[in-house]
């Protein structure tokens, strides 16, 4: 052979080689992202032809595919669409999934490893394929009493309630909501006119689920962990006395930071860490942070999950945060729950569910069981600890506080013969703190002595009290119906 006919057989082998390479990239080892992605018709007309799994709370399929004549042969529908979305998510031909729909995808669509024998024999069978199933953790009564104090009132937050001995998430409301079946229609317009709304930056973005994907600065709910870092780093009993002054001067600083409504803690120089705790005073837990110290406080918020990076329930949550402490006047800001700290009200449930548990930490989860497309058990999701982040002693003590505190509260939706413990919570935020609305929380366990649910309730920028708005007035009602509302299922 010549040389130039040589070069051209080297040529052409060289491209046969550079061919294959480039359909093996495709069609194996990049196959899985051309076939997920959301453009690819063909994978769609196929997923939409199989019937997806339901997902269940409380028996109840509150998101299901019904059949339709169309060229889309399953249609999602969504129970109580609103009220579930924070929870279920969305699944839409045009913008993809969210919630659950997104993070257990696989076992919808029938594609998850567990799944392989019921696909084995649908082949084998020529039986319908179709996905499997999830089992919520949550409970219908308590989410749709947790929706409705929020919306009912007209209130931008969320609720999270959990059962402190395993983790179990009973309810996951978020407020504005949006209606998942609109996402879901088959008709183009329709779905697009619902996302333009639902992304409206006039409007407080309802896909956003603020029980796990936003942070919020925690106010005179922070004090717990600054208690708990306290008790546990023998720094303090809750005897202790500290300042009863109506302000603390920063450290190093000619700044003020004062207590609400700038009154004293009492009527002497100090009071104890319990009359603090109880009466919420600002500058004593902002001396008490200084006292702690950061490295035992960061130990303490680790420990009570603040700051865990991958946390997902299998939905993603958006880690909590102390954030920058640089100096002193920084820790005692932070010791009261404002500056650079924030946490998610998942996070500020764990840390209620946390000290419910005689402090073990429990792992949160949404998903009780994984069922066949016959509803059978695949897999049961078994509760799972996570650490101790203090020991049942400090937590005895921090619920006993906590009993106190609540006990001196207002008597708004309080429940009869039932022991609360709680603490309140009033968050400043914003470019002009004392001149916008402030956050109200509520973080709560009951029955005191035997703990069946724990709860954090946020409410957004005043709710509808606008400058007068507490944690108090504002989010403790709704945190004490979502009790009431656990405790009756209990039963």
């Amino acid at each position: 052979m010549n040389t130039p006919l040589r070069r051209v057989a080297l040529a052409v082998m060289g491209m046969i080689v550079l061919l294959l390479a480039n359909a093996t990239y495709i069609q194996v080892v990049n196959a899985d992202t051309y076939r997920t992605d959301p453009r690819n018709r063909r994978v769609l007309l196929d997923e939409y032809s199989r019937q997806r799994g339901e997902i269940i709370a409380g028996g109840l399929p509150v998101a299901s595919s019904v059949e339709t004549s169309g060229q889309l042969r399953f249609l999602r529908k969504y129970l109580d669409g609103p009220m579930y979305a924070p929870v279920t998510g969305y699944y839409s031909l045009r913008y993809g999934a969210g919630g659950m729909e997104n993070a257990m995808d696989s076992v919808l669509n029938g594609s998850d490893g567990r799944l392989f024998v019921r696909r084995l024999s649908d082949l084998v069978t020529g039986r319908e394929p179709s996905g499997g199933s999830v089992e919520l953790t949550i409970n219908p009564a308590v989410q749709r009493v947790a929706y409705d104090q929020l919306t009912r009132r007209g209130y931008t937050g969320a609720v999270v309630a959990i059962k402190p001995s395993t983790g179990e998430i009973l309810a996951m409301a978020s407020t504005p909501s949006y209606d998942p079946n609109q996402l879901s229609s088959h008709d183009g317009a329709q779905q697009e006119s619902a996302w333009n709304a639902d992304t409206s930056p006039k409007r407080e973005i309802p896909l956003t689920n603020r029980a796990v994907a936003a942070i919020y600065p925690p106010g005179s709910t922070f004090k717990l962990v600054v208690t708990a870092a306290a008790l546990e780093a023998d720094k303090a009993t809750p005897e202790t006395p500290l300042t009863a002054a109506a302000a603390l001067q920063l450290e190093n600083t000619t700044t003020l930071l004062h207590n609400f409504a700038d009154q004293p803690c009492g009527p002497g120089a100090t009071v104890t860490l319990k009359t603090a705790l109880v009466r919420s005073c600002n500058a004593a837990f902002a001396q008490l942070a200084a006292t702690v110290g950061e490295a035992d406080l960061r130990k303490q918020a680790q420990l009570l999950g603040i700051g865990q990076q991958d946390l997902a329930i299998p939905i993603p949550v958006t880690p909590s945060t102390l954030g920058a402490i640089p100096d002193v006047a920084a820790l005692e800001q932070s010791g009261i729950g404002q500056r650079d700290v924030a946490l998610s009200p998942l996070q500020n449930a764990m840390i209620a569910a946390t000290i419910a548990n005689g402090g073990v930490r429990m792992k949160p989860q949404l998903v009780r069981n994984i069922l066949a497309p016959d509803l059978s058990v695949l897999d049961q999701t078994a509760p799972e600890q996570v650490g101790v982040a203090m020991s049942r002693f400090t937590a005895d003590q921090i619920r006993d506080l906590m009993v106190a505190a609540e006990n001196s509260y207002r008597n708004d939706g309080k429940i009869r013969g039932v022991t609360i413990a709680a603490k309140t919570g009033t968050a400043e935020h914003g470019a002009d703190p004392k001149n916008t609305p402030p956050h109200g929380w509520y973080v709560a366990f009951a029955p005191a002595d035997n703990p069946q649910v724990a709860i954090a309730v946020l409410v957004e920028n005043g709710g509808d009290r606008n400058l007068e708005a507490t944690g108090g007035s504002l989010a403790a009602p709704i945190g004490r119906a979502v009790i009431g509302a656990a405790l009756q299922g209990a039963r």
